[in-house]
């Protein structure tokens, strides 16, 4: 029975813990990192400042909520190329999931708050850099495929090809977060430079 009890306090604690997580990432998009105090949390989350240091300072906690951002951004990304067996369909779906759905995507909000700490802090360029890395491999491993099953013809090293897709997107992610861009005309762009360097229009369809 105390082995019980103890599971229950344990699951309890994840749960407040993730509704906190959820409160940094609230606070985040409205104030912005350089804006954030503990005092935004703590009113998202509708409890007093001691009790979110409880789960550890500012810092930590926003570095943590980077880093579930980092892997739910990841995981959809993978999860929805993963759903196809033909290249082309993975490469589509690659690039639809990678493009901002507006300002407001709160989720690609989130990653680009953190990314200008990366200039100072080491621990954060190194979280950013295994995010773009992770980009990279879906990107490469996708290009692969698509050679071997004859729908790509590649002039360019797989990797280095994935690295600019991954590139382009981070630049247009800011013109989308912006109201710079629509999202159509990112997909647009990148649909065109896939054409130019697989020699495979997504339009055609497979």
């Amino acid at each position: 029975m105390a082995a019980k009890k103890g599971n229950s306090k344990g699951s309890s604690k994840e749960a407040r813990r993730a509704e906190l997580g959820k409160a940094v990432e609230r606070a985040l998009v409205a104030r912005g990192l350089e804006g954030l105090r503990l005092r935004d949390v703590a009113e998202e989350a509708g409890v007093t400042p001691a009790a979110v240091l409880y789960y550890g300072d500012l810092d930590a906690l926003v570095h943590a909520t980077y880093q579930q951002a980092i892997e739910r951004y990841s995981q959809e990304r993978e999860r929805a190329a993963n759903q196809f067996t033909d290249a082309r369909r993975q490469l589509e779906a690659c690039i639809d999931k990678g493009v901002a759905s507006g300002p407001d995507d709160t989720l690609t909000r989130l990653l680009f708050e953190y990314w200008p700490r990366c200039l100072r802090d080491a621990k954060t360029a190194a979280l950013d850099s295994a995010l773009t890395e992770r980009q990279i491999a879906v990107y490469s491993g996708i290009l692969v495929l698509g050679q071997a099953q004859g729908h790509f013809t590649l002039h360019d090293p797989p990797r280095l090809l994935a690295a600019s897709f991954v590139a382009m997107e981070d630049g247009y992610q800011m013109e989308v977060l912006a109201g710079r861009r629509s999202r159509a005309e990112v997909l647009t762009a990148l649909h065109a430079y896939a054409r130019a360097v697989t020699g495979h229009d997504l339009a055609d369809g497979a």
